[in-house]
C-alpha cells in the first residue's frame, strides 16, 4: 500500500494497491453474471437480483472513474465484461465438449474467446467515457449510460447478435421492471447503468445538498407514476378490461437425454413412443410439445405416424389444438427447424419456421466451417423462416410460436404486434436447451421469457425438453412450472390478452431498435457537447 503525503499533524491516508482494481473488476463481472440467476436455497430455482446487478456495475463505474487513463479504463471494462459474459454462458462448454466432442481445452478457449470478443464493445464504450467524460456528475452519468446502452445494442445486433445475459434481464423482478412496457430490456439496461454511475459518484456530502434530494424525489415520483400507469393498463383502474377465458394447457417435457436424442437406437424411439402416448392421452384445449420433439423428418417417420396425430387434432368437432416441434424439408428444398400446428377446421397444418438461427448449431457463419467440423453436432445448416409469420388462431386466441433462443430478440417478436387486430394474444416458446446440461442456463432462459411477457404484456407458455417448462402471465410472473430434468406433463391454464399493445410493442414493431440507437447516440452527444458549459 502506498502512503499519500499529507500535512504535518494529519493522519496518513493509504492509497489502494495498484493491482487491486484488476481482481475487483473480475469479481464485479462474475457478480453481474450471478445477478441474472442467483442460486436459491436447496430446492429453489435461480432468481434475478436487480440490486446486485446495479451494485456490480457501480463497482465497475468506480474503477473507471479512478482509472487514470482511457487505455486502463478500457482494459478494466474488458476484464469486467469478459468475466461477466463467460460467467453467464459458461455452459456453452457443455454443448461443445460433452455433446460436440470438442477437446476440453479448445472448448474453454472458445467460450473465453467469445466472451472476450463481445467484451470489446464495453471496453470501447468505457475508453470513450474516460476520454470524453463531462466534469458534471449528472452529465457524466448520462454519458456513461448512453455509451453502455450502445455497447449492449451492438452485442445484441452485430454479427447475428448474441445478447444473452444483458444486464436488463436481472430486472425481471424489481422496480425497473415497470420500464419494460415502454423501453424494453435495453432501456432497462440504460437506466440501470445511469443509476450505477450515479451511485459510484455519490459522496457523503451530497446528503447536505438540496439538489440531490430534489433529484431523488423526481426519480421516485417518476417511478411511482410509471408504476401506477402500468397498473392501470393491466388492471383497468375501474374501467373494464377485455379478459379472455382461461385456456387449459398440456405442456410436454420429454427429458430425452441430449446425447441420445438423435440416436436411432435409443433417443429417437424413446421420443417417438413417449410423445405419441402423451399426444393421444392429452385432454387440454392446447397441447404444446417442444422443439424437435419429433426428432425425424416427416418422410423418415413410420407410415401413418404423423397422419394419426393430425387426425387426432383436426377432427371437425374436436376441441383441442396442438403445436409440435419437428424438422421439415429435404435435401433439394432445404431444411427448417419448425413447428406444425393442428386444430379443427384447418385445411392444412399450420407451420412456423424458425427465423433467428443459432450460429454453429443451425447455420455455419462464413469462414468458421473448420470450427464446426471439429465437433459432432447433429444439427447442421437450416433455412431461415420469415420475420413476421402468422399466428395459429384457435379458440379465440392468436398463438404465436417462437423456437429456442428466438425469444431473446424482442425486436423480432415485436414485428408481430404492428397491427393490434392480428397481434398475438399468447406467445409460445418451444425449446431444447438440453445441450447445456442441468445448469443455470435454464433459469436464465426463463428470465428472458419473463422480460418478453413484460414488454408485450402477453402471457408466454414454454414447452421444453429439459426445462424450464412453465407458464408466465402477462405480468411476467411464473404461474406454473415443471421441475427441470423430469419427464412429465405440465397441466395448467393460461389467459390470453388482447386489446391495445404496449408502447414498446408499438414502436419496436415499426422501427426495430433504431429509436434506442438514436437515444443512445443523442444522449451521448448532448452530454459530451455540454461538458464544458458545466
Amino acid at each position: 500500500m502506498a502512503v499519500r503525503h499529507v500535512p504535518d499533524g494529519a493522519a496518513p491516508r493509504r492509497e489502494p494497491a495498484p493491482w487491486l482494481p484488476w481482481p475487483s473488476a473480475l469479481v464485479a463481472g462474475l457478480t453481474q453474471a450471478a445477478a441474472l440467476a442467483w442460486p436459491g436455497p436447496s430446492g429453489l430455482h435461480g432468481q434475478p437480483l436487480w440490486w446486485l446487478q446495479i451494485l456490480s456495475l457501480a463497482l465497475l463505474a468506480r474503477l473507471l472513474l479512478a482509472a487514470g487513463g482511457a487505455r486502463r479504463a478500457a482494459l478494466l471494462s474488458w476484464l469486467f465484461a469478459t468475466s461477466w459474459l463467460a460467467g453467464t454462458f459458461w455452459w456453452l462448454f457443455i454443448s461443445m465438449h460433452s455433446y460436440g466432442g470438442l477437446a476440453a481445452p479448445l472448448a474453454i478457449l472458445a467460450v473465453l474467446g467469445l466472451a472476450a470478443f463481445l467484451g470489446s464493445y464495453y471496453a470501447a464504450a468505457s475508453a470513450c467515457f474516460w476520454a470524453l467524460r463531462p466534469a458534471n456528475r449528472a452529465l457524466a452519468a448520462l454519458f456513461f449510460s448512453a455509451l453502455w446502452l450502445l455497447a449492449e445494442l451492438a452485442r445484441g445486433q452485430w454479427w447475428t447478435g448474441f445478447p444473452w445475459g444483458a444486464g436488463g434481464y436481472a430486472h425481471a423482478e424489481g422496480p425497473l421492471a415497470v420500464l419494460a412496457r415502454w423501453l424494453g430490456v435495453y432501456g432497462i439496461s440504460l437506466v440501470a447503468a445511469l443509476l450505477a454511475m450515479g451511485l459510484a459518484q455519490w459522496r457523503r456530502a451530497d446528503l447536505r445538498r438540496a439538489r440531490w434530494w430534489a433529484a431523488l424525489a423526481v426519480l421516485v415520483l417518476a417511478w411511482a407514476g410509471l408504476a401506477a400507469q402500468r397498473h392501470c393498463a393491466i388492471e383497468g383502474c375501474g374501467a373494464p378490461v377485455a379478459q379472455h377465458d382461461p385456456m387449459t394447457l398440456a405442456l410436454l417435457q420429454g427429458n430425452i437425454p441430449q446425447d441420445e436424442k438423435f440416436q436411432p437406437g435409443s433417443g429417437v424411439p424413446m421420443a417417438l413412443q413417449w410423445y405419441h402416448d402423451q399426444l393421444r392421452a392429452a385432454d387440454a384445449a392446447l397441447v404444446v410439445a417442444p422443439e424437435t420433439a419429433i426428432p425425424l423428418l416427416p418422410q423418415q417417420l413410420a407410415p401413418g405416424y404423423l397422419q394419426a396425430i393430425s387426425e387426432r387434432y383436426t377432427r371437425p368437432r374436436g376441441d383441442q389444438a396442438l403445436l409440435l416441434g419437428i424438422p421439415l424439408g429435404s435435401m433439394e428444398l432445404g431444411y427448417t427447424n419448425s413447428v406444425l400446428g393442428f386444430a379443427p377446421g384447418l385445411e392444412r397444418p399450420y407451420r412456423y419456421d424458425k427465423h433467428h438461427l443459432v450460429p454453429f448449431g443451425e447455420f455455419v457463419p462464413p469462414f468458421f466451417r473448420w470450427f464446426t467440423e471439429m465437433m459432432n453436432i447433429p444439427l447442421g445448416d437450416f433455412d431461415r423462416g420469415g420475420l413476421n409469420q402468422a399466428s395459429l388462431t384457435w379458440a379465440g386466441e392468436r398463438i404465436a410460436p417462437n423456437i429456442c433462443y428466438e425469444d431473446l430478440f424482442g425486436e423480432e417478436l415485436g414485428a408481430r404486434f404492428r397491427d393490434p387486430q392480428t397481434a398475438p394474444t399468447i406467445m409460445a416458446n418451444l425449446s431444447n436447451i438440453g445441450w447445456f446440461g442441468d445448469t443455470v442456463a435454464i433459469d436464465q432462459h426463463l428470465a428472458i421469457s419473463r422480460l418478453r411477457a413484460l414488454e408485450f404484456e402477453r402471457p408466454m407458455v414454454r414447452a421444453t425438453n429439459t426445462g424450464a417448462t412453465a407458464v408466465i402471465d402477462h405480468r411476467g410472473q411464473v404461474t406454473y412450472r415443471l421441475p427441470a430434468y423430469q419427464r412429465g406433463v405440465l397441466r395448467a391454464q393460461v389467459q390470453g390478452r388482447g386489446g391495445a399493445v404496449t408502447p414498446y410493442a408499438w414502436w419496436v414493431a415499426r422501427f426495430g431498435l433504431a429509436p434506442l440507437w438514436a437515444l443512445g447516440l443523442a444522449v451521448a452527444a448532448a452530454a459530451w457537447l455540454l461538458r464544458r458549459k458545466y
